[in-house]
Order: C-alpha cells, then sequence, then structure tokens
C-alpha cells in the first residue's frame, strides 16, 4: 500500500465524525447466526473484536456472471481466447434471482447490450457487493467505532459506522453503511444507493431501492465467508442471498495498489466528441 493510499485510508477514519449521518444506535447481540461456523475464533483486536483487518480478495468467476454460467465468445472475436468468458459456478443461493417479469426483461435487454451499458466500462464505481467480488483485492481497516473499505478498482471506498445508524442523505454509488457484531460475524446494512451500479457483467441490476445486508465471518486465520443478503422490492419478488469465501493475500509485504481505470474510459465516455477520431494503438 503506496504512502498516499495510507494516507487516504486514514483520512477516511479521521472524517468520520460527520454528526448529521449518525442517527439511532444500533443493539448488540452476541448470539451465533444460523449455520455460522463456531469451530474458529479470530484474533482479537485491542477492543475485544473479531481482527478483520488485512487485505482481501474474491477468487470466483461473479464478476462475470452471479450465476451459474458456461463460458462464452468475449466481447470482440478478433481477441480469440483472450477476454473471453470463462466458466464458472455461481453465487447466489440456489441460482436464482427472483426478478419481477418486466425486471427480468430489462436484465435480458442489459446483458444483451452490456458493452455499452455496463458502468465497469466507463469505470463507474462498482457499487456494494460487487466491490467485493470483482476481481482485484480490497482493504479493511479497522476501529473501534468505524471501519474502512478501501478498494483497488477505481479507488473506491466506503466508511462503515459500527453501532449508529446512518441515514442516507443522497443516493450514492456505494451507499451508505451501518455496522455492528453479532458475534464472530460483522454485519454491515447499507441503503441510500443509485439506480446505476450492476452485480455483474451479464446485467443483474437493481434500482434505488436496494438494500444490502452483510456478514462477514472468519472461518480461519486467511478466510472470510461472505454473505450479501439483496432487498430490492422494486426489481424483485423476495429478498436473495450471494455467498462466497474470501481469501487474505499472503504476499509480504501485501499492499493495495492504485487501479485509476478512469483514463482507459474516457475514450469511452467522451470520444464522439473529438473533432477528429482518436485511432487505437
Amino acid at each position: 500500500m503506496t504512502k498516499s493510499r495510507i494516507r487516504s485510508v486514514t483520512a477516511l477514519v479521521a472524517a468520520t465524525g460527520a454528526s448529521a449521518l449518525i442517527g439511532v444506535v444500533l443493539p448488540r447481540t452476541g448470539s451465533l447466526s444460523a449455520g455460522q461456523d463456531a469451530t474458529y475464533r479470530a484474533p482479537r483486536t485491542a477492543d475485544g473484536t473479531p481482527d478483520l483487518n488485512g487485505i482481501w480478495q474474491a477468487v470466483n468467476t461473479a464478476n462475470w456472471d452471479i450465476q451459474d454460467h458456461d463460458q462464452r465468445q468475449g466481447p470482440l472475436f478478433e481477441l480469440g481466447a483472450a477476454f473471453s468468458v470463462p466458466p464458472g459456478e455461481g453465487v447466489v443461493v440456489g441460482n436464482e434471482i427472483p426478478y419481477k417479469p418486466a425486471a427480468l426483461a430489462k436484465k435480458k435487454a442489459n446483458a444483451e447490450q452490456w458493452l455499452k451499458l455496463d458502468p465497469e466500462v466507463k469505470c463507474y464505481l462498482p457499487g456494494i457487493p460487487r466491490a467485493t467480488y470483482m476481481p482485484y483485492p480490497f482493504q479493511i481497516v479497522q476501529t473501534p467505532t468505524h471501519l474502512v473499505f478501501a478498494y483497488s478498482y477505481a479507488n473506491a471506498s466506503r466508511i462503515v459506522y459500527m453501532n449508529v445508524k446512518v441515514e442516507p442523505q443522497i443516493d450514492t454509488w456505494m451507499g451508505y453503511a451501518s455496522g455492528w457484531w453479532d458475534g464472530e460475524t460483522l454485519v454491515i446494512e447499507s441503503t441510500g444507493f443509485n439506480d446505476q451500479s450492476w452485480f455483474d457483467r451479464a446485467g443483474n441490476y437493481h434500482s434505488d431501492a436496494l438494500k444490502v445486508t452483510e456478514r462477514y465471518t472468519a472461518i480461519s486465520r486467511d478466510a472470510l465467508r461472505y454473505e450479501a443478503t439483496i432487498e430490492d422490492p422494486t426489481v424483485f419478488t423476495r429478498p436473495w442471498q450471494m455467498r462466497m469465501p474470501l481469501y487474505r493475500r499472503l504476499e509480504q509485504p501485501a499492499r493495495l495498489l492504485k487501479y485509476n481505470c478512469v483514463e482507459f474510459a474516457e475514450e469511452v465516455i467522451y470520444g464522439h466528441l473529438r473533432k477528429t477520431p482518436k485511432t487505437s494503438k
């Protein structure tokens, strides 16, 4: 992690005094969740909570498609096998996303126009939970009152306010996050999203009514179980869930590097404004 990145993360932690965002105190509970693995107890921080500090990464194909999918041709056949879509098992529990009929039609239209519509192509912020399983690492920085999640992709970040209810002020890409500990599990509830981010490159999407409840549970020193419950009554008929492991990056020292992709997307977004079209290198 570069010195400038460390300063940025530290500044985010220091900036958590925005009292206008904070509402009622959330309850703290020590009970284990259903199905929680009680055989592993994570190391503790100085305040006695499970220590999730570190750099983590998902190792799956969910960013291509969160459901089961076969291999398929990439966006440009001239590239051959490069940038083709690998086969993968989905991360959706039950492999079913309960779209309303009209919403399912929009999902299919999104998939057909993926290269034009996917916000990832334009280097927009990834949203939650997609930021977690993009093929890039992210870092958790933990304090007793706040957690900072710093993502490599697009230099995205978010602050989790612990044991207080954060009231959304405006719709955002990354949402407003409130957190608490449920025994060994970090629970994060996020609302206040815009309707612009997607869940994957397959066109799965949501509205601005999205609510995401995440659960991070250490199952070993170097692995977390990640669960995200998706609620959006505008798009889906019922809540549904994703589940996957996350793995600690073990390089010594592990560093979170910047992926400033916006410079690669400028031509896609603004190139049509050029008097003379730019040619490929």
